[in-house]
């Protein structure tokens, strides 16, 4: 069932625990575009899916998280990813075949690896259904806190491997820019419709001069 079916099911008893979250998903898609996001509680949300107001902050802290829920999920695996693009980068093992890669080209596989994991088809709702959901004014709102924490993971690892002082200068100001440009990718890859293929070559596209920009000016401390 997608996000925007109804399913009379929704009350019934004994619903897995797992499923929780799902309904709350699809309830919210329906009522969002039935009535708009404003005007639609978290009362009505967890009436609409059949669960308790208790199970809805056991899955969301806020109704805006709804908007947010498949992004969040990639997003979380940013740390993973850079462990992951730093463990393949370490010199005994890329000598062979080329340059040691640089700080920026390890949060460039990174940021392309979880590309790789957002599906064509896996694009949120509420950023393809913003107008007739009304959701443009929250997106703005909920997506600075992302922003700030995702830029601050990227800062840190930079500063850790260029060996630079926490809170470095040039380091936040690559994280800052290459977080906006991954934002402006993505939106604008969510947004192209049906043709859309995958996120990667996108996002390459758009960190691509941010990172050849900033690469020389922070190497491997």
């Amino acid at each position: 069932m997608n996000a925007l079916q109804t399913d009379h099911s929704f009350g019934r008893t004994g619903r897995p625990n797992g499923s929780s979250r799902a309904m709350l998903q699809e309830a919210a898609a329906e009522l969002f575009l039935e009535q708009g996001y404003r005007a639609t509680n978290i009362e009505q949300i967890t009436r609409r899916a059949g669960v308790s107001r208790n199970t809805f902050f056991n899955y969301f802290p806020a109704k805006s998280d709804l908007l947010w829920v498949e992004v969040d999920q990639i997003l979380s695996g940013l740390p993973a990813a850079l462990a992951a693009a730093t463990a393949t980068a370490r010199p005994a093992e890329t000598d062979a075949v080329g340059p040691v890669p640089t700080p920026v080209s390890i949060v460039r596989t990174a940021l392309l690896a979880l590309a790789d994991e957002m599906a064509p088809g896996q694009v949120p709702w509420a950023l393809t259904q913003y107008d007739l959901m009304g959701t443009t004014t929250e997106l703005q709102a909920s997506a600075l806190p992302r922003f700030t924490v995702q830029a601050d993971v990227l800062a840190r690892s930079l500063e850790h491997q260029t060996a630079r002082v926490a809170g470095d200068p040039l380091c936040r100001a690559f994280a800052a820019a290459v977080c906006a440009a991954v934002g402006v990718a993505a939106l604008g890859w969510a947004r192209s419709g049906v043709q859309r293929g995958s996120l990667a070559p996108s996002l390459a596209s758009a960190i691509d001069p941010v990172c050849a920009g900033f690469d020389a000016l922070l190497p491997t401390g």
